[in-house]
């Protein structure tokens, strides 16, 4: 009677524990994942690949928590737990929320190739139809100012022609001041002008709570540019893109024989804008060995606090990147 006991106690443990990772809860968990090395997925006609240096892409994992693994994410240090809502849009599950990242990240590569392109001399075109409201995040600002399929034409009064360019434009300013947006709803040109809210991300960094995605477009490319991005998803490796295709096609080593990652989109203009989880991409890049890490000035402080050896250098556009990678040559 004693052993059955015993046994049916741990039994009844090993229940409860099976249970808690199997019971999953509307929480998701922001993981550190990997570093890709761009010269493994990049390849540009004529470029020259041969560096001592390297570029490297940093990525998060974001995994829907169970019982256990949030607790588990909740002591973790480089783990962060995040609602539902802040991640998937209402209107959408989970697998056609991962098709708007492959989304976002095909426009990134796209935008990346123009503007590195462009920067070194070459001219590209864009043909767009302009950037859709695909949806909107619980307590979005935005709610009953923006609606699904609201075709987003221009951010106070400047044009827009691709989804990245309408968050970089939206941080531009202090959380609570107003943006304009210039719409097409139903076929009708509206003008709608509402006041920014605190991302749940950064308290600091302006947001509207939208989901949007660039109706089709096309960059008309001078030259072949292959790259091989997988399963990664979203818009942040748009400023590393832009460096590992520029550094292909200089004769020079921009990298200066360095190990350097780094996160940011970047708009048409290279302006870098913030990201979300700056703190487990610094992990990832610190785990390969990176000397330097190239991070949004809006992301600075939060990346200041992952308190690991590699040297963070904070920047608000490509024309800093390329100022900061002269002084390794």
């Amino acid at each position: 009677m004693k052993y059955q006991k015993y046994f049916g106690t741990a039994l009844a443990a090993v229940m409860l524990v099976v249970l808690g990772f199997v019971i999953r809860i509307d929480y998701f968990l922001v993981m550190p994942s990997r570093a890709v090395e761009l010269g493994g997925i990049i390849v540009v006609e004529n470029g020259d690949p041969d560096d001592e240096g390297s570029f490297y892409l940093v990525t998060v994992s974001q995994k829907r928590a169970s019982l256990i693994t949030a607790l588990y994410g909740k002591v973790h240090p480089y783990i962060d737990i995040t609602p539902m809502e802040n991640v998937i849009p209402s209107n959408m599950d989970e697998s056609e929320y991962r098709q708007l990242l492959i989304e976002n990240m095909v426009e990134s590569r796209h935008l990346a190739q123009v503007v590195a392109l462009r920067r070194t001399g070459y001219e590209v075109e864009i043909m767009s139809d302009g950037v859709e409201i695909v949806g909107l995040s619980d307590d979005a600002p935005a709610e009953g100012f923006l609606f699904e399929g609201d075709i987003i034409l221009s951010v106070d009064d400047i044009p827009v022609f691709l989804a990245t360019e309408v968050p970089l434009m939206v941080q531009d300013r202090q959380v609570g001041s107003e943006v304009t947006l210039a719409l097409s709803r139903g076929g009708q040109e509206l003008s709608v002008s509402l006041p920014t809210g605190a991302s749940p991300d950064d308290e600091e960094m302006p947001f509207l709570g939208i989901f949007i995605k660039t109706l089709p477009w096309e960059p008309v490319l001078p030259i072949n540019i292959y790259m091989d991005t997988g399963r990664i998803g979203g818009p942040s490796a748009g400023l590393m893109f832009v460096l590992e295709i520029m550094n292909q096609l200089d004769p020079e080593d921009i990298t200066g024989g360095k190990s350097i990652a780094g996160t940011g989109t970047i708009d048409i203009n290279g302006n870098v804008g913030r990201i979300g989880g700056v703190v487990q991409k610094v992990v990832a890049a610190d785990r390969v060995g990176a000397e330097y890490f190239l991070v949004p000035q809006g992301n600075y402080e939060l990346a200041k606090s992952v308190g690991r050896g590699i040297t963070l250098v904070p920047v608000e556009n490509l024309d800093e990147v390329l100022e900061f990678l002269r002084t390794l040559n």
